[in-house]
């Protein structure tokens, strides 16, 4: 057994203890007023009266009621836009060092603010991940192996007073010296910004590493694993990497990859999943026994929720300057909510545009149920991306097949509507109409408003299958491979025809 590594352990177990329960809704109290003190002598703090908010008897009742909510075209027209010009001062103390260029699925022009108090808040939220590695019942010598960290490149693109990139990429080169002995593929290889060319040198550097955890996007971690297992015609990763015990995962829900995955293994993996997102570290696993992840409430962000139902939301998926928003203390469980954030970075009140979920409101712990933007909803169908994901686990089963991507939307058939779905399947196109019925009925039966609409206008539903290598081509393509790309899930007709187009031509 590994001395270093046992201490380490030790360590982990005593910083654990020391640091006692937490107490989420008073842990979010203190950050909304510690955001707010930072903040009051910004223009944004001097717009909105923050000193005024400070002093009044309720804080949180004054600070919804001053400032409006913003998604990001709102709060880059409005205030963001000064950063990239160069000014001070504007959302958050201070000049702007970094950009994250969004890499989501509803947008690849996104400048996102990175602020160094957000760089230390992701920092934080890294060694708080750590330490909830004791609960997991780790060896001791797992300390000390080597984590690879398969993110976008950390060559960063160099403007006259910033830089910009994705955010893991801004994460990974700004990583502390203490990690980077630990840090796989390293610098130079990190720095390789084609994908294909970055992942020929992971191959070929494979073997002189002893990985104990991989993080990354399940769909390039896969392809990863795929690449070294082929090169060095392996049964499994294990054998080049026998002490490979846990997968971080993060961004998209695993569960449609991990028969895939696990094929790739020869030994049980811990799955731990996390919420990084471009405007920050949001969330992350902290205890077995689950697949939810508890919100970050210690770490400048504050968090609020907006019931996501019709009425609280415009034609566009964002939500009304009416809505009613919710705080921690007053959400419930298996509610759907959409995400606000106020962060260190200088958003305020900023729709994300994920929905999540609590499944255990004393925990903070959530899931992510969905994207605002990937809500069908064209006919008030009212489809969410959770839903689709069940559905599709669901007819996977039945039909003894893999389901990693998919896109789908409401397209029109003359004067009316009909969904499309394109999915990624090796399933033969002659069942393509049993399975749309099959997924026309399992939705049906899950989601009355989708029943409706189908009695309505809803016409019908069509699939077609395509192999999962053509929706990564045309991601290639798009310029969205490795890193933090995803596939979009709902598309905009016009959008999605071009897609579909594409994929035929395959």
């Amino acid at each position: 057994m590994s001395v270093i590594g046992e201490l380490i352990k030790k360590a982990i177990d005593v910083t654990g203890f020391i640091k006692g329960e937490a107490k989420p809704v008073k842990e979010q109290e203190l950050v909304l007023r510690q955001l707010l003190e930072s903040a009051k002598l910004t223009a944004f703090g001097k717009k909105y009266n923050f000193t005024k908010i400070l002093s009044s008897a309720s804080p949180l009742a004054a600070f919804q009621h001053a400032v409006p909510i913003h998604d990001y075209d709102k709060m880059f027209a409005d205030w963001w836009h000064y950063l990239l010009e160069g000014h001070q001062n504007v959302t958050w103390p201070g000049g702007q060092k970094y950009f994250a260029l969004s890499s989501g699925t509803t947008s690849n022009s996104k400048y996102i603010p990175v602020t160094d108090d957000m760089l230390e808040a992701i920092r934080k939220a890294g060694i708080k991940q750590v330490l909830s590695l004791k609960n997991f019942e780790l060896p001791g010598d797992f300390f000390e192996k080597q984590i690879m960290m398969l993110g976008s490149s950390t060559k960063l693109i160099q403007k006259d007073d910033h830089e910009e990139g994705e955010i893991s990429g801004i994460s990974a080169a700004n990583i502390p010296t203490w990690f980077r002995a630990f840090y796989k593929p390293g610098e130079e290889i990190a720095s390789i910004k084609d994908w294909d060319a970055k992942l020929e040198r992971i191959v070929e550097e494979a073997p002189k590493w002893d990985i104990g955890s991989l993080s990354g996007i399940p769909s390039w971690v896969e392809m990863m694993l795929k690449a070294i297992v082929e090169r060095y015609k392996l049964k499994s990763i294990h054998e080049i990497w026998p002490n490979l015990q846990v997968y971080t995962s993060g961004g998209v829900a695993f569960e449609p990859y991990r028969q895939s995955f696990e094929k790739l293994l020869a030994k049980p993996m811990i799955y731990i999943d996390t919420y990084l997102a471009s405007e920050g570290y949001l969330a992350t696993q902290t205890r077995p026994g689950t697949t939810s992840m508890a919100l970050n409430t210690d770490n400048g962000i504050f968090f609020e929720f907006v019931p996501f139902v019709e009425e609280n939301m415009d034609d566009e998926g964002r939500v009304k300057q009416n809505a009613k928003v919710l705080a921690l203390a007053d959400v419930e469980e298996n509610v759907e909510y959409v995400l606000l954030i106020s962060t260190v970075a200088g958003a305020w009140r900023y729709m994300i545009g994920d929905t999540v979920m609590f499944t255990d409101k004393e925990k903070a712990e959530i899931r992510i149920s969905g994207r605002t933007k990937h809500y069908l909803n064209v006919v008030g169908s009212q489809l969410s991306v959770h839903q689709m994901n069940q559905a599709l686990e669901h007819l996977a089963e039945k039909y003894g097949a893999v389901i990693k991507e998919f896109m789908v939307a409401a397209i029109h058939r003359g004067d009316e509507y009909i969904h499309k779905w394109l999915i990624g399947a090796a399933i033969h196109p002659q069942k393509q109409n049993e399975f749309a019925k099959d997924l026309d009925a399992f939705l049906a039966e899950h989601n009355k408003n989708y029943k409706v609409a189908r009695s309505k206008a809803l016409k019908d539903v069509e699939v077609e299958f395509f192999p999962v290598s053509h929706f990564y081509a045309w991601s290639e393509d798009k310029k969205n491979l490795g890193g933090q790309a995803k596939i979009p899930r709902v598309l905009k007709e016009e959008d999605f025809l071009q897609v579909q187009d594409y994929l035929r031509k395959l």
